[in-house]
């Protein structure tokens, strides 16, 4: 029953879309801030690059609408402190940067809204330093082919380690971090490994 805003136009998002319309939402907005692909591969992702073209998912064709090359500027809140709407703003990329469409602004109502954006990284500050763990050339943590980290005793796997992927990955993941745990404990294991952490999805 309430108005959904999805900040976020990826598969997370989409996601998030599907389990709002199976929760019953009154309205789902998922908003995305770059403009709209086009519907053909563009000439400059050649193959066998991974075009950016528009897709559309299992849970876009069941409900929603999507709204792209938006900027979220603010939360508005009512009298006890809720969320009860968003204030968006058209935008352009101009020289590689983001501009406001002047007399773009807008509000749509928002009782809940969902952060579906872009994994850019672990957080730093926190169980990372906290642990001390070594970071990897893209911020991610080190790891070895046990999935150990620079510290003895200290596994990771996922995003955190591989860095914004797919959820079958960081199962996979998960299942041979568990080897790798179990090997370390016991000395020796007969759980399955996978996948190795360096191994990729085959797109260039």
């Amino acid at each position: 029953g309430k108005d959904v805003v999805i900040i976020g136009g990826g598969d997370t998002g989409a996601d998030c879309l599907g389990t709002a319309i199976r929760q019953q939402a009154r309205s789902i907005t998922q908003l995305e801030i770059m403009p709209r692909p086009a519907e053909e591969r563009p000439g400059h992702q050649p193959w066998p690059t991974y075009p950016m073209t528009y897709r559309v998912a299992s849970a876009h064709e069941e409900g929603g609408e999507r709204v792209y090359a938006v900027s979220t500027q603010e939360f508005l809140g009512d009298d006890e402190g809720n969320v009860r709407a968003l204030r968006m703003v058209e935008v352009e990329l101009v020289d590689g940067r983001f501009q406001e469409v002047e007399g773009s602004v807008r509000e749509i109502p928002a009782q809940l809204v969902l952060l579906a954006m872009g994994f850019t990284g672990p957080e730093t500050d926190g169980v990372v330093s906290q642990l001390g763990v070594g970071l990897d050339e893209r911020g991610n943590v080190s790891r070895d082919a046990s999935y150990m980290t620079s510290v003895d005793g200290v596994f990771v796997a996922g995003d955190a380690g591989r860095g914004q992927s797919l959820i079958v990955w960081a199962l996979a993941e998960g299942r041979s971090c568990a080897a790798g745990v179990d090997a370390y404990l016991n000395g020796a294991t007969t759980l399955p490994s996978p996948i190795r952490p360096t191994e990729r999805p085959l797109v260039v």
